[in-house]
């Protein structure tokens, strides 16, 4: 039987079956699913006076300053979609930001597959 996919966010989901992340648009497999999804998606370290250029000239110009904030893209590998942005400081590892308990997903995507069946 073909699993059919969870959609988790607007860009994920995960196959029960495989226990996979997947990207939402090309279903790309991105990693497992037991495992942060972002380690398996292209990263972009972005200056984040790139993204937020300074407003006015001198010191107090309102721009994240790099040395205090750096902005962190997630881009699918198969589609290029963006994915995820986080916003860290510099040296903070990456956020586990979505822990998934697959083995009640799985539990559930059989109960319904009986429910289906019977």
């Amino acid at each position: 039987m073909s699993s059919q996919r969870l959609r988790v966010t607007e860009n994920l989901q995960i196959d029960p079956e495989t226990e996979t992340w997947h990207c939402e648009r090309c279903g790309h497999a991105i990693g497992p699913a037991r495992e942060n999804y972002k380690r398996g998606l292209l990263l972009y370290d972005r200056d984040p006076r790139e993204v937020h250029p300074p407003q006015f000239e001198g010191s107090h110009d309102f721009a994240p300053d790099p040395a205090w904030c750096r902005i962190v893209e997630y881009y699918c590998p198969g589609c290029a979609t963006q994915v995820e942005t986080e916003y860290l400081p510099p040296g903070h590892p990456l956020t586990h930001d979505i822990q998934v308990d697959v083995d009640a997903l799985l539990a559930r995507a059989s109960e319904i597959r009986e429910g289906q069946a019977g």
